[in-house]
């Protein structure tokens, strides 16, 4: 029986180091070789024209609304106005209060305070102030009711701070809302009154600009039903406005693919009219990349990667179509630079691209309205689909340069829960692994070991009858209730097991917030999610350092079992 012999690649091989024969290129029949091309039409020019000049004519506009929070579709609004060069996207949409009360932690007041007292020794006053300040806002001693709630960290902290440094919570309250009474009480002489007043607003500024907090009235982009961000944003190039909206960014770095086309909102760009007209000549660059074939007769190709050796089958269509491009085509694709400003829309009206023989060849969109749906679709914004609604093709011929960062410096977490289905007990659970404690320490939080044995215990003659087996302290239960025509996972609590009849509840800010915890029920799989609150750190383009405080949403790690179990009877 005959074998059938199948060739993927035919490649020349050298039998021996002698390269005279191989660089001379030698051709038999050159003449016959000459027709050919003139039969097959090469002499023409048809297809050989290089690209030579390049006119990019588009229409740029900034973003400049932004709204936290899932939009109604079929609403129009008025956002709030959003400047890119002020404030990343990252840092506008992820920024939290640092703490419950939204003033920072104890140590947090006591190191600004300090840092005020160090400003007013730099002022040139007749007479020193330090300690009519330090009267006037001293750390206060805890009550005895906060010892018995607080840790020992903390303790020892708040002892040896109360009476001796200052509270800059006390202190920015009455420079904000009584400063002529506080300058009275601290007697400040008529001359020295400009200098103070002078720390005074240096420090309330430095304070503002610290920490990247939030707006008194405005809305929380973190949906505490879906555990992610949710926003949107709006510019206007060409006087057409394009809403964006993100439901689904946890990830921690935002970009173009994070954000989808909204056709049914309006958040009031248009009024902006931040249009800008683009015009670019710019001079076409072949695509090179590593391993592709060398466009001169006598250049030996970068040795880097040898697509010869991609181990293809006969099935393997994407790895042969990878080899034919890189061989083949390798040198058919051009890119025209051009410069844009950091959080814009750009549409690009035309591109006109003349070659070497003076023919200019006018580019269209792929993708362009009135054109059949083609199947390519690169750095396309998808829109919006919701149910019952008008079906969106993707927006062609629009460009998001989003304004996001590069990269971040993250903070050990302050909190970290884990959430869990738990599927013996047929409960979610939301395990709280580290909370941020009041001197900004972190407290690990888990179950209490039950105290050593000494000695065997006879078992009793009589079972003890059990309402429920107990849970760790740091399991929170998360209970199905239907809520709005849907199954969600509502935050409960556990009684404590000793029959006192209170209440075990969530200790850490992202549990104990006040907006009401009712997930939906697919936001917890089997694998689990990971919420962290941590502190995040960066610059921006004109040179500022950022620092807030921001969540993130990992995958858990799988299911858990709490060992709940109700009605037992049996042993302690």
């Amino acid at each position: 029986m005959g074998s059938i012999t199948s060739w993927i690649r035919l490649e020349p091989r050298c039998r021996d180091d002698d390269l005279r024969e191989a660089v001379q290129a030698r051709i038999y029949d050159p003449l016959w070789l000459l027709a050919r091309q003139w039969q097959t039409g090469e002499f023409q020019g048809e297809d050989t024209g290089t690209p030579v000049i390049a006119r990019w004519r588009a229409v740029s506009a900034p973003l400049t609304r932004y709204q936290a929070g899932a939009v109604a579709p079929n609403t129009q609004i008025s956002a709030a106005r959003y400047d890119v060069r002020a404030m990343p996207l990252e840092t506008l949409v992820e920024r939290h209060p640092l703490a419950q009360s939204g003033e920072g932690s104890v140590r947090l007041a006591v190191e600004s305070g300090l840092h005020f007292l160090r400003m007013l020794d730099a002022q040139p006053l007749s007479r020193n102030y330090r300690q009519a300040f330090l009267a006037q806002c001293l750390l206060q001693p805890l009550v005895d009711s906060e010892h018995a709630a607080l840790d020992a960290e903390t303790l020892a902290y708040c002892t040896l701070m109360a009476g001796r440094a200052p509270d800059a919570r006390r202190l920015a309250a009455a420079a904000r809302t009584d400063r002529a009474g506080l300058l009275a009480r601290v007697d400040v002489a008529q001359g020295d009154r400009a200098e103070v007043e002078r720390a005074l607003d240096d420090w309330l500024a430095q304070c503002a600009e610290l920490f990247q907090h939030p707006q008194g009235d405005a809305v929380d982009a973190w949906s505490a039903q879906r555990l992610e961000y949710a926003f949107s944003v709006s510019g206007a190039p060409g006087g057409a406005e394009t809403p964006l909206t993100a439901t689904q960014y946890a990830e921690g770095h935002l970009d173009w693919h994070s954000v989808d086309v909204d056709f049914e909102i309006n958040l009031g760009a248009v009024q902006d009219q931040a249009s800008t007209p683009l015009v670019r000549a710019v001079i076409p660059a072949p695509v090179s990349f590593r391993g592709a074939p060398a466009q001169r007769f006598w250049e030996m190709e970068d040795a880097a990667i040898d697509y010869g050796l991609l181990p293809a089958g006969p099935g393997d269509l994407p790895h042969l179509l990878l080899s034919e491009f890189a061989t083949g085509f390798g040198n058919d694709w051009y890119v025209i630079p051009i410069e844009l400003d950091v959080g814009t829309l750009t549409r690009t009206r035309s591109l006109v691209v003349t070659d070497s023989f003076g023919v200019q060849h006018l580019i269209a969109p792929v993708n362009r309205p009135g054109s059949p749906a083609s199947g390519w679709s690169m750095y396309e914004l998808s829109p919006i689909q919701r149910a019952g609604g008008l079906a969106h093709r993707p927006e062609s011929n629009l460009f998001f340069l989003a304004p996001s960062l590069l990269r971040t410096l993250d903070s050990r977490a302050l909190e970290d829960v884990l959430f869990m289905r738990d599927e013996m007990a047929n409960i979610a659970w939301a395990v709280e692994q580290v909370i941020e404690g009041p001197v900004e320490q972190r407290v690990t939080v888990g179950a209490r070991a039950d105290p050593p044995r000494t000695a065997l215990e006879q078992p009793d003659a009589v079972p003890r009858y059990r309402l429920a087996t107990p849970v760790p302290e740091n399991w929170i239960p998360l209970l199905p209730q239907r809520v709005e025509n849907s199954l969600r996972l509502v935050r409960a609590a556990m009684l404590n097991p000793d029959g006192s009849n209170t209440m075990r509840e969530a200790q850490g800010q992202l549990l104990n917030a006040q907006a009401r915890l009712a997930l939906f029920d697919e936001e917890i799989p089997r694998a689990g999610v990971r919420v962290t609150r941590q502190f995040e750190r960066t610059r921006w383009i004109d040179g500022r350092t950022l620092l807030w405080v921001g969540l993130r949403k990992q995958v858990g790690r799988g299911e858990g079992s709490s060992a709940l179990r109700f009605d037992a009877a049996g042993e302690d």
